[in-house]
């Protein structure tokens, strides 16, 4: 079987020590390359990043040698550096993995227009969990009627930088969905001081930040006297590492457009 070359973007991070381990881990891929911002001077071994043995490959601080180099590019960074990366899937027509969340409309259009010469997945989360409930959401929502009101709680660690998370805004994109509305038309996403009644058929949104919690997510369904509550616990990190390594293996070779978790689960 002919191996996978993945580069990761982002590799001295968290999270990009955890997708280099994975990807040494993980049969049919192979360890290519690895970018992230460096000091002037600053060398840093992709093996040792992992936590392992030296490997010989070291950290590089361009990502356009990297897209060049590999078949498939996992990227966990931040919103305009993954916009970024998305142009530079579009150029040289290699594969884009963006586990990045908290892209705002303009952002989301650009990663869009880059899809359309280059194959790119992207999540809000890409654990199988997750993804499993996000169609359950949708399913119950198209079930039930207006009058069950939807509010989404989620929790991270202290140390994320976005809110509500992308894993709870796509939740309720499902329930919208569910619902046959536009997400933006019905959210709620604070709420402070003399409000007044909750209105009816809106998504309200509740955020949670503290310690290190890796991801908690909960969709409460609330009518008159009964409640339906669906939640899903991440307790590592490492479902999301070992979730965009499946990705990236689906992802090379594929026609140029824009995919996500469920194509490659077949959901």
């Amino acid at each position: 079987m002919e191996l996978c070359r993945i580069g990761i973007v982002g590799c001295t991070g968290r999270m990009g020590r955890m997708l280099l381990a994975e990807t040494l881990a993980t049969k049919g891929a192979l360890l290519a390359g690895g970018v992230d911002r460096l000091t002037p001077g600053e060398t840093c071994d992709l093996g040792e990043l992992a936590g392992g043995k030296t490997l010989g490959i070291l950290a590089g601080d361009d990502a356009r040698t990297l897209f060049d180099s590999v078949d498939v590019v996992i990227d966990f960074t931040v919103p305009a550096a993954s916009v970024e990366h998305a142009k530079l899937a579009a150029e040289t027509g290699k594969g884009l993995v963006i586990g990045t969340t908290g892209l705002d409309a303009e952002q989301t259009r650009a990663v869009e227009s880059a899809a359309q010469r280059a194959a790119i997945l992207w999540a809000p989360n890409m654990s199988l969990g997750v993804n499993l409930l996000l169609g359950l959401v949708e399913q119950v929502a198209r079930s039930l009627g207006d009058d069950w009101d939807i509010e989404i709680v989620e929790m991270h660690h202290r140390h994320k930088i976005d809110a509500p998370s992308g894993t709870a805004l796509g939740l309720g994109r499902a329930a919208a969905m569910g619902r046959g509305v536009v997400l933006d038309d019905v959210s709620v996403r604070s709420r402070d001081g003399y409000t007044g009644p909750r209105k009816e058929g809106t998504i309200g949104f509740a955020t949670l930040r503290g310690g290190d919690v890796v991801g908690d997510h909960t969709v409460v369904f609330a009518g008159e006297a009964e409640r339906i509550e669906l939640t899903h616990k991440a307790t590592d990190r490492r479902i999301f590492a070992r979730g965009a390594l499946r990705a990236a293996l689906w992802t090379k070779g594929r026609v140029a457009g824009l995919y996500g978790i469920k194509d490659v689960l077949g959901l």
